[in-house]
């Protein structure tokens, strides 16, 4: 009788020790959510004809995976949350991770100028151009992509050397692949290793990120989803110029889900890896609807799906927009909402999170399809579920 009254006293004691956080997942039915994810994610699939997708859900902690489709049409390998998607610009944001690493590591700053790191590149236009300005797509209007007659590093640098900018540095925001990847080439330079072996042993190997790779081995080939183009045509991301460090990743969603838990503070986290992750949360220009964090766009939560939708549209993509710089940078916050998006010739994602409401999504899909179906089905899950956490507590 002592020993049940004890070990009653100890289920007790720690009951009491759970984080209040929890009560919303506790408090949400597991098929109420598959029913809030369907509703969203299955109407889509069916418009836009995409054989496949990966939906995760994390409330609070707790993970939720749903599935749907194939992973290729001619074999008919049913998705699941280990099948291998390409993530496109998602891969941006490990990009900023691993900057800000090396920022904690005393192996660059993100207020040095690039030709600092690239002696090639002094006396250019880089002389005025700052990392930091490569992590917000401020340098002064790089292009959207690397030109298609750039084949190496070499011809990269020139192109680079003799780059003139449509504006000064940090003025106006124009989105950018060479922009990243020009960051990402400087950082793994000062951490005097690949870029690829970068990212596998300070971000995926921390954050027990298996199931994730730039170069996909061929152990994992047959958990590598089969992309299509709009034309329903079989595709897969070609290799580029600066290709790793802006596009280049292949994740799953339970991969993506542990990426977005971290950047919540879910779970036991290397503290070096926590911090590089919350520094990239800092906003630092203001741009049109967005607050423009390391390459993370946040808004101000609640945020109405309009400003969402304004933030993620193709005027922001592919258009300059006026930046406004934020002085002091804005400290990383709670009540917001963070988002990426990212796609390839065959492949499209979305992730977004909301570090208050420990609430976040993956949408992961094998073909390419617009931005504003995924924003608008992630947004309706998670408003969904939080009025739900709200109406049960």
């Amino acid at each position: 009788m002592r020993k049940k009254i004890i070990n009653s006293i100890k289920i007790m004691t720690l009951l009491a020790c759970i984080s209040p956080l929890s009560h919303a997942a506790e408090n949400i039915d597991r098929s109420y959510i598959q029913k809030i994810v369907s509703t969203a994610i299955a109407p889509m699939q069916k418009e836009f004809n995409i054989p496949g997708m990966a939906v995760a859900v994390s409330i609070d902690g707790k993970n939720y995976f749903y599935n749907y489709g194939v992973a290729s049409k001619e074999d008919k390998q049913a998705i699941s949350q280990d099948t291998l998607f390409e993530i496109g610009s998602i891969s941006k944001t490990f990009t900023a991770t691993l900057a800000s690493t090396a920022q904690i590591n005393g192996q660059l700053s993100f207020n040095d100028s690039v030709s600092q790191h690239l002696p090639f590149l002094r006396g250019s236009a880089f002389d005025k151009v700052s990392l930091l300005n490569l992590a917000t797509h401020t340098a002064g209007g790089l292009p959207l992509q690397v030109p298609d007659e750039i084949k190496n590093n070499d011809q990269l640098m020139a192109y680079f050397k003799n780059w003139q900018p449509e504006y000064a540095a940090g003025t106006y925001r124009v989105y950018s692949n060479p922009s990243i990847g020009l960051l990402g080439l400087i950082t793994a330079k000062s951490m005097n290793t690949s870029f690829e072996e970068a990212i596998k042993e300070n971000i995926f190997s921390k954050l027990k990120m298996t199931n994730s790779y730039i170069n996909v081995p061929a152990a994992q080939m047959k958990n590598y989803a089969q992309g299509y183009n709009k034309k329903d045509e079989p595709v897969r991301v070609n290799p580029g110029v600066l290709d790793s460090e802006a596009y280049g990743i292949k994740s799953s969603s339970a991969d993506m889900l542990k990426f977005i838990n971290a950047n919540m503070q879910i779970g036991k986290i290397d503290h070096k890896v926590q911090q590089a992750l919350m520094n990239t949360h800092s906003g630092n220009f203001s741009s049109g609807a967005i607050t423009q964090d390391l390459i993370w766009e946040q808004y101000a939560y609640p945020v109405k799906l309009d400003t969402l939708l304004a933030g993620n549209s193709q005027t922001m993509s592919f258009q300059a927009n006026a930046a406004a710089p934020i002085t002091p940078a804005l400290a990383p916050q709670d009540k917001v909402w963070i988002n990426k998006t990212g796609g390839t010739g065959g492949f499209s994602a979305y992730v977004a999170f909301i570090p208050a409401k420990k609430m976040g999504i993956v949408i992961l899909a094998n073909k390419s399809y617009p931005i504003p179906p995924r924003v608008t089905a992630a947004y309706q899950i998670l408003n969904k579920l939080d009025q739900q956490a709200k109406s049960k507590n």
